[in-house]
């Protein structure tokens, strides 16, 4: 198979100009301009996007068409696409860690809880101890290996480098994409500007600090291996070297079946796929996932999946239902809509493009069938399990390097197989090489980049989009801190929802209700009568334990943009809890408030 480019060799002893470093210094040097002149303190609903300045944009847009550029000439040392790739890393993955003081979303703080409380409990605990939380007991890899770094770091919490995460958990998979693609194809043109697309439409949000992180790394990990070294060729080299490749791959499975629920169903049904292809009849892979996977199910993972089993098998087959939304997981406003739209329209694209692909590269299309068949695996999975109502977004995310490979095939001149160059060459044609030339700045260049250009553009709103939600100013890490600090065992913390830093903090020890999770009928119950409602459902609470009503910016966005309850009635509720002589102000500031249910039978403090 040839090459991608119809663009002459480089000349021997000449080398080629360095000018492809000029777009990508000035892209940076925007970037960091951009950052110090970005201000977050007011985000509206368009998140990140409306707050940054405008030379974001620019240096964005000048690091994508010097990408191309650079990418496309043969003549360019893979070097420098490699460089262009970090760098979008930078400004894509790393501008929120430099903007933000505090680490985002509500998640990521309730992992860094776990944390902390396998290291305060010293191992794992049952469901008869921490209760739902029992869940990440049974599941405890990535926990564990983080509360080891924790330590190894001698950090007091994992809060001091988790904002860091999405950077880092990015630059892990870039070297298992690189060797799957190379797999494929030693065109440094299509691989590069797959590991581009890659990033650009990897915007779902599983980067931050969490299992899904580090076992989606691994499981590209486990393909790559496969890929290269489980094919009848790699198979007729030797089978010592093979029962090594095996003891690697059994390895990163174990960590991945320890640390996360779906990610090993997700790589069993790729692996399946692989078998379908002939160059990948080697079962050793999936039988050794299935074996552990199952071990692990029905050994520790055995209490969770008990009492989520009857669920989970209702919900098999029930396509609609597992796609669908449910309350408070609707976009609301124009912000939100408008965020949507642009992850739906970005991933339709790169879906799209990968479709043109596979319909237009027909040498690829039989060269990279694994490839493809990889990419095609967990589609079935929609008709599985809602996971949360977020299954689609997990079977677009373990699709991506599939995808991402035929996207950029499309993006590309066509490949021809060396039978058919040959032929060319016989016939003496030069004519379709000299129009290729003449081409060279013409529609394949220009409406490629279009379409490079606006998929990276389009990934700051979806990926950034939300960030009035998912960021929580010092002033909110405050409070809540603040509320923890002074708790008493066996206290209880009312909220709206759990979108607030620490939410899960001391969750062994001290109870929590957000009231939006709660049946709708209860929810109007309260807004109808706040206080009052409220504080029955605090009056459980015995001394020296006591109840709290914790209200903060954090949850009156994810109420707001979620379709949950508006600003109007969330002003209602603290305003009656306020007026209520059943409650005192304990503490407040701009990101919130806190109030504690007074308690009968003793003095007031």
């Amino acid at each position: 198979m040839t090459d991608l480019s119809h663009l002459p060799p480089a000349r021997p002893g000449r080398r080629a100009p360095a000018w492809p470093g000029v777009p990508l210094l000035v892209a940076l040097a925007l970037w960091a301009y951009a950052v110090r002149h970005t201000d977050v303190s007011r985000l509206d609903d368009y998140g990140l996007v409306s707050a940054l300045h405008p030379a974001f944009w620019a240096g964005l847009a000048v690091l994508t068409t010097g990408f191309w550029f650079t990418v496309r000439d043969a003549r360019r040392p893979g070097a420098w696409s490699a460089a262009y790739v970090l760098g979008l890393l930078v400004m894509e993955r790393a501008t929120q860690a430099v903007l933000y003081p505090t680490p985002l979303y509500a998640w990521a703080w309730k992992h860094e809880a776990v944390i902390d409380h396998l290291l305060t409990a010293g191992g794992l605990q049952t469901a008869d101890q921490v209760g739902d939380m029992a869940v990440y007991d049974q599941w405890p890899g990535f926990f564990a290996a983080e509360a080891a770094l924790q330590r190894l770091l001698g950090v007091d919490s994992a809060a001091m480098f988790m904002a860091w995460w999405p950077l880092v958990s990015s630059l892990m998979l870039l070297l298992p994409l690189l060797l799957i693609y190379r797999t494929f194809t030693e065109d440094r043109r299509l691989i590069w500007t797959a590991v581009w697309l890659f990033y650009v439409a990897n915007w779902v949000g599983q980067d931050y600090f969490s299992p899904q992180s580090v076992a989606y790394a691994l499981h590209v990990g486990v393909l790559a291996v496969v890929l290269r070294r489980f094919g009848r060729s790699a198979v007729r080299r030797g089978r010592p070297r093979q029962a090594v490749w095996t003891v690697v791959i059994t390895v990163l499975i174990v960590a991945i079946v320890i640390s996360h629920q779906l990610t090993p169903g997700m790589l069993a049904v790729c692996l399946l796929a692989l078998c379908l292809s002939r160059r990948y009849r080697d079962w050793v892979p999936l039988a050794t996932t299935v074996v552990i996977f199952l071990a692990w199910c029905l050994t520790a993972a055995l209490p969770f999946l008990s009492a989520a089993m009857p669920d989970m098998i209702r919900s098999i087959g029930d396509v609609g239902a597992n796609v669908e939304t449910g309350y408070g997981a609707t976009p609301t406003g124009a912000g939100a809509i408008a965020t949507s739209w642009a992850a739906r329209l970005l991933s339709g694209s790169v879906l799209l493009l990968a479709a043109v692909g596979v319909l237009r590269q027909r040498v690829l299309r039989h060269r990279a069938r694994p490839l493809l068949l990889v990419a095609a695996a967990p589609l079935p999975m929609f008709a599985a399990s809602s996971y949360g109502s977020e299954m689609i977004f997990r079977v677009l995310l373990f699709m991506l390097p599939g995808a991402a490979f035929f996207a950029a095939a499309a993006l590309l001149p066509k490949v021809r197989t060396l039978a058919a160059d040959a032929a060319e060459q016989e016939a003496g044609n030069r004519q379709a090489t000299g129009s290729a030339k003449a081409r060279r700045w013409g529609i394949g260049t220009w409406v490629p980049l279009a379409a490079l250009l606006g998929g990276t553009l389009a990934f700051v709103p979806a990926y950034s989009g939300k960030d009035r939600i998912n960021y929580f100013p010092p002033q909110e890490v405050a409070l809540v801190r603040q509320l923890f600090d002074q708790a008493p065992e066996g206290s209880l913390v009312v909220a709206a929802n759990r979108n607030y830093p620490d939410a899960y903090a001391s969750y062994w020890n001290i109870g929590h209700y957000w009231f939006l999770d709660d049946a709708r009928s209860h929810v109007d119950e309260i807004v109808r009568e706040p206080a009052a409602t409220l504080a029955d459902d605090m009056a459980g609470v015995e001394r020296p334990a006591r109840a709290y009503f914790l209200l903060t910016q954090g949850q009156l966005a994810n109420s707001e943009m979620n379709g949950q309850l508006d600003r109007a009635q969330l002003d209602r509720i603290r305003t009656s809890v306020a007026a209520s002589p059943r409650f005192r102000l304990v503490a407040e500031n701009g990101a919130g408030w806190l109030y504690e249910l007074k308690q009968s039978g003793g003095a007031e403090r």
